[in-house]
């Protein structure tokens, strides 16, 4: 059974996807928690390994939140960045794995409205989350060239699952408390994926490597998950707001602040569609994708 290290497992992603990785895989893990089997902080440390690693799963990092400071910018980069260095460093030291997969974001192509965007779309990021991801990528597409190891590279969007963070959270919570506000109609398209879907995508992004979105086929609305959160919830959807309403609504909320139930930025990502094309990770991983309408289910 290969050795696999998954970083960041004390997350969403870990308690998600360490049950179905265990049925394959000998799992240790990197984190700031006790549980974790290597108890360490990457962003200013490198990780000492006494054993080596056959595949590596890289999903530490930082994201989810708007930075207000200097200091708060520059940490996105000790963790996104500076940590993926850390890592390889200590691979290096101890062991080099047969393959790397990286769990980055759409975030780097910089878009706010777009459809069916491919990989080939040039990474314009420009926010400190969007630039440590970019950087990272590219170191990793550089060390993995000279170390000769597989490199994988997945860009989600939204990802479902039991208890998610984000926006899809969010969103979550404001219907379970009868807080949120649905905008015209929700029409809007995201691309979103099932968390389990990393789990089921490992075999082959370890044997081929590669750059790939990966997102479900649905690119559902904002309607159809808004109903869906609901109904598990057993919570009464409130009727859409028209958006010449919301947008004043807005503007107030962009001067009350992050905790205001809406602001500008968050009425563009209600309203405007941004949906990314999975075809290239279905034509050469050989990979279904799940629906998420069918499958994802809140707890």
């Amino acid at each position: 059974m290969n050795k696999l290290l998954f970083t960041g497992a004390s997350g969403f992603l870990g308690v998600n996807l360490k049950p179905l990785l265990k049925e394959s895989f000998d799992i240790k893990t990197l984190g700031l928690t006790d549980e974790d089997t290597y108890n360490v902080n990457i962003a200013n440390n490198i990780p000492e390994f006494n054993e080596p690693f056959e595949v590596i799963l890289h999903a530490a990092g930082k994201a989810h939140i708007v930075p207000k400071t200097e200091k708060e910018k520059k940490l996105f980069f000790d963790v996104n960045y500076e940590g993926t260095k850390n890592l390889c460093k200590a691979l290096e030291k101890a062991h080099l794995p047969k393959a790397f997969i990286f769990v980055s974001t759409v975030a780097v192509y910089g878009l706010e409205t777009g459809e069916n965007i491919t990989e080939e779309y040039p990474l314009n990021g420009d926010t400190p989350y969007a630039l440590s991801k970019i950087e990272a990528e590219q170191f990793l597409t550089e060390w993995c060239s000279k170390n000769n190891v597989v490199l994988s590279i997945i860009r989600p969007s939204l990802i479902a699952g039991p208890n998610p963070p984000g926006n899809l959270g969010a969103m979550i919570k404001g219907i379970k408390t009868g807080r949120y506000l649905s905008i015209a109609g929700g029409k809007a398209r995201k691309s979103v994926l099932m968390v389990h879907d990393i789990a089921r995508l490992l075999p082959a992004l370890i044997e081929k490597g590669g750059v790939y979105n990966v997102c479900d086929d649905s690119q559902p609305t904002f309607r159809e998950l808004e109903v869906l959160i609901a109904q598990q919830s057993g919570k009464k959807l409130s009727q859409s707001i028209p958006y010449w309403l919301a947008k004043p609504m807005a503007l107030v909320g962009d001067l009350l602040g992050q905790k205001a139930p809406i602001n500008s930025l968050k009425l563009s990502k209600i309203t405007e569609s941004l949906t990314f094309s999975n075809e290239k990770a279905k034509r050469e991983l050989n990979w279904q994708p799940l629906n998420v309408l069918n499958n994802f289910k809140i707890e």
